[in-house]
């Protein structure tokens, strides 16, 4: 189920007084339905890995931030019709890189299937041919089982949000699911009704269609926006904020994207 109909925008205020004496505030696109990196608190406040970054990210540069909240699909279109201002850390695909601008990469997480620990099923068209695969709607995930597997005879079945491809996990009504592997471990797997579930296979990648870090989307002329979202992820990342936040979440795991292995996401 949706916990949040697409018609649904719910502004969130986060900030401090001298940002706000200034005027400046930067609305935030994000659709809290990924725990653990976007999702509410008890209180209804947006919490989570990725909402902790872009808050440390906007105390650092001292604006103000505004979530309006939407689904995933919904960012872009939102992002481009000038809803909000950026969105929240998304994979920078050489396909939405012809749409809309990034900042920095922030971190980067591999893709996986989910299955059964009772099946045999790898992330393979043959040993998926037949089944019914979910994926998030509008994510890599999606394109890639679309542009790899559906065409083979598995059945992909987009759904609005991980809660709900979750649900559907746990009742038997999907074989496995493409996500991205934190999220699953974090979000899923680690509760009691993921208990029966596991990680299988080798991780799965495409040169094209996959990004090998996640930045925030700018519109491509705003370059103001861009240079502040990468002037405050510097600065929490020399300060050691960003590692004590992932830390939090995620433990020692490697989310890093080291400057060796690419270039700014905006190029």
């Amino acid at each position: 189920m949706n916990r949040f109909p697409l018609t649904l925008l719910v502004t969130l205020a986060l900030g401090c007084t001298s940002a706000l004496a200034a005027g400046e505030t930067l609305r935030v696109g994000a659709d809290l339905s990924y725990p653990p990196f976007q999702s509410r608190d008890v209180n209804g406040t947006p919490t989570g890995f990725e909402i902790d970054i872009t808050n440390a990210v906007c105390k650092a540069i001292d604006v103000k931030c505004e979530y309006v909240v939407s689904s995933f699909d919904a960012e872009i279109p939102s992002l481009l019709a000038k809803k909000v201002d950026f969105i929240s850390p998304l994979g920078a695909t050489e396909k939405r890189r012809k749409s809309i601008g990034f900042s920095d990469f922030i971190y980067h997480i591999p893709t996986h299937l989910v299955a059964r620990k009772s099946t045999p099923l790898q992330p393979t068209p043959e040993s998926l041919k037949g089944k019914n695969v979910a994926v998030q709607q509008g994510t890599i995930q999606e394109m890639y089982a679309k542009k790899f597997w559906a065409p083979k005879g598995v059945e992909v079945r987009p759904y609005p949000d991980q809660d709900a491809i979750y649900q559907d996990l746990v009742a038997g009504r999907l074989d496995a699911a493409l996500s991205p592997s934190v999220a699953v471990t974090f979000g899923f797997l680690q509760k009691p009704e993921g208990k029966d579930f596991a990680l299988t296979g080798p991780e799965v990648r495409d040169d094209v269609l996959f990004s090998i870090g996640s930045a925030w989307g700018v519109r491509k002329e705003d370059k103001k926006t861009q240079e502040m979202l990468n002037k405050g992820l510097a600065k929490i990342m020399a300060d050691g904020t960003w590692e004590k936040i992932k830390q939090h979440y995620f433990g020692n795991i490697k989310m890093k994207v080291e400057p060796a292995e690419t270039h700014n996401a905006a190029e």
